[in-house]
């Protein structure tokens, strides 16, 4: 058995990129890129999910991935 950690997954084709999520993230994993969507880095992010409830177009959700 593989260990899993989760990560958050913007979906990029409709998020708003309100900027909610960068705002809650306190290991800055998130940002806006190119003023159009939100980019989770994967190697800060912890999985804790603040984004996916912050998150007002409900475009983020947490993945299991392999560690």
């Amino acid at each position: 058995m593989v260990p899993t950690k989760r990560n958050a997954v913007v979906d990029q084709a409709v998020c708003v990129a309100c900027g909610c999520c960068v705002k809650v993230c306190s290991l800055s994993a998130i940002q806006i890129l190119h003023g159009l969507y939100a980019n989770v880095d994967s190697a800060r992010c912890v999985g804790c999910g603040k984004c996916v409830r912050e998150c007002p177009a409900s475009v983020i959700h947490l993945k299991e991935v392999a560690r």
